[in-house]
């Protein structure tokens, strides 16, 4: 299923979830324009690698931009192509808006960052050893998805699905993100350390991250579990 639309109106405009957007489309451009090779060494300098953050290993000097600790978030701007930044930054628009009207722009911004941050060493402490450079925006995105479920799992989502045909449905969130963290989960538990280029693990921890942290950053007249917040209250 790839979601296209919510009917979940916001009272305030999304500017951070904007900034999100721009600010990891304005870095892959970046990447796009360092060329094939220089490319790969700023995703080797900029993404978490597991042995690296805990001193197992270490980067050659010429290319150790930051610390390692740095790039728990740095690495959240950063893509691997242009599918895997258009599938993050859709699923931020559709959801982030409201989780960031739930809150206020300023608790969002902590909330994306805590959420990316325990999503990574989820990752990284479900495989230590690894070597590979995690990038992507999709832990903290994951947090989101999991605070969307919990604040309104009886929002209308408009998605695409795939069944020999291509057909458009309105289904609710809590089946929609339901069946992706299933998902998520299944494969997490499937493949070691969430192989196939694809952190798993790290969608698992953010979403529980999200989900959980949702109580403590919402507004207090936003109800846990409710239907919708709209303009009118």
């Amino acid at each position: 299923m790839i979601p296209l639309h919510d009917d979940n109106p916001t009272r305030i405009r999304p500017y951070v979830t904007i900034g999100l957007i721009a600010a990891c489309t304005l870095v892959w451009l970046w990447q796009v324009s360092l060329g094939p090779r220089a490319g790969q060494q700023a995703v080797y300098a900029l993404g978490l690698i597991p042995a690296v953050l805990f001193g197992e290993r270490a980067l050659p000097a010429e290319i150790a931009l930051v610390p390692p600790a740095a790039t728990v978030v740095t690495s959240m701007f950063l893509h691997g192509g242009w599918m895997h930044l258009i599938g993050n930054m859709l699923y931020l628009w559709i959801f982030g808006n409201n989780v960031e009207d739930s809150m206020g722009h300023g608790r969002f911004v902590g909330f994306y960052l805590l959420s990316g941050l325990v999503a990574a060493l989820t990752q990284t402490l479900m495989n230590p050893a690894s070597t590979l450079p995690m990038i992507g925006a999709s832990g903290a995105i994951s947090g989101v998805l999991g605070a969307y479920l919990v604040l309104y799992p009886h929002a209308r989502i408009l998605v695409l699905v795939f069944l020999g045909i291509i057909f458009p449905i309105h289904l609710s969130a809590r089946l929609v993100l339901g069946f992706w963290f299933v998902l998520q989960a299944i494969n997490a538990f499937a493949t070691e350390g969430g192989g196939g280029g694809v952190a798993f693990w790290a969608h698992v921890g953010g979403f529980v991250t999200g989900a959980v942290l949702i109580a403590l950053f919402r507004y207090r007249d936003v109800p846990l579990f409710g239907r919708r917040r709209g303009p009118w209250g």
